[in-house]
């Protein structure tokens, strides 16, 4: 098993520590949390071990997990790569795209592995119908949440946009060529409501609509590609898909057929992929275990979690 430690004991760092607890690829060392008083209540309510630094978890584990406000995510990572570790990094990666590729270079000097926790990826949701999505070309999702003080450091397209961000880097397989962005800040000093157009190479364009100043949560995104319709739900996890083929030449009673102008007939059926409950996050960290011990690539590697930053600076800087 492998030893981990946490880094940040706030409301994602105590799930982090609970999963990693009950995890059998994991044995929990224990966690480090700046806050005296949050360490304290932490180790008494749960019984994890409290680190007096950081340095002495980094030295005890094999996995740092860091679960921090983005703005110490790249002091917290370069330490541990340095000495030998692997890194679970919540997203976004760190705050600049330079932090970003120098934690990249210092994986690959030092030999170890990193995963940036871009859970979205492991939304049941999204693994029944991502190997249906074949070359959408058009895509729409909306990220909207209630607000919350947690996050607001950041502008809403690092907080909330940048799990869409990196679920169509994923499915779209070409360059962004552009982005036209707005942005509007109405409590916190960063945007809070924020619209991004994403037009790639090969011609797909993604709208994103990101807000944390909603009445309602909703996280839906729909990919629009020939011959096909996937919704996803990643709030309520569930899933629709509409695709279209060929018409038979003698359509059955309740067949659904559209014919267009030039008098070609499809038919309209729909799927129901089964979706399996899961913990996102569990497996997010113990896909993460089993990339190290196989010695395999992770599922989110530290470049793709680059490539969603760089991507989220287009946006914020085209406000």
């Amino acid at each position: 098993m492998l030893k981990a430690g946490v880094l940040g004991a706030g409301h994602l760092g105590k799930i982090h520590l609970r999963l990693l607890n009950q995890s059998n690829k994991y044995e929990l060392v224990g966690f480090y949390d700046p806050i005296k008083e949050n360490a304290k209540k932490v180790a008494e309510e749960f019984g994890y071990k409290s680190f007096d630094t950081i340095q002495e978890l980094i030295e005890a584990v094999d996995v740092v997990d860091i679960v921090t406000p983005t703005l110490s995510h790249f002091d917290c990572a370069k330490e541990a790569i340095e000495k030998g570790k692997h890194i679970f990094i919540e997203k976004p990666i760190t705050k600049t795209i330079e932090e970003a590729e120098t934690l990249i270079e210092l994986t690959k000097k030092h030999n170890v592995k990193g995963q940036v926790g871009h859970v979205e990826r492991f939304n049941p949701a999204f693994t029944a119908v991502k190997d249906s999505i074949h070359n959408p070309m058009f895509i729409e999702t909306h990220r909207l949440a209630e607000f919350n003080p947690r996050g607001t450091d950041v502008p809403v397209v690092l907080d909330l946009m940048i799990h869409d961000i990196d679920i169509i880097l994923s499915v779209v397989k070409s360059k962004v060529v552009s982005v036209h962005a707005s942005g509007v800040s109405v409590i916190s000093d960063t945007p809070d409501i924020a619209n991004a157009r994403i037009k790639f190479e090969n011609g797909c364009v993604a709208n994103l609509t990101a807000s944390r100043i909603s009445l309602k949560n909703m996280r839906k995104s729909r990919f629009f590609q020939k011959d096909a319709y996937i919704a996803v739900d990643f709030f309520e996890k569930a899933t629709e898909v509409v695709k279209m083929k060929d018409a038979p030449k003698i359509p059955g009673d309740f067949d659904m057929i559209l014919q267009n102008a030039e008098g070609i007939k499809k038919q309209i059926y729909f799927e129901n992929p089964t979706i399996e409950g899961n913990n996102a996050i569990l497996d997010e960290l113990e896909t993460f275990a089993d990339a190290i011990n196989n010695n395999t690539t992770p599922i989110v590697t530290l470049e793709q979690g680059t490539e969603a930053l760089k991507v989220a600076h287009m946006i914020i800087n085209d406000f």
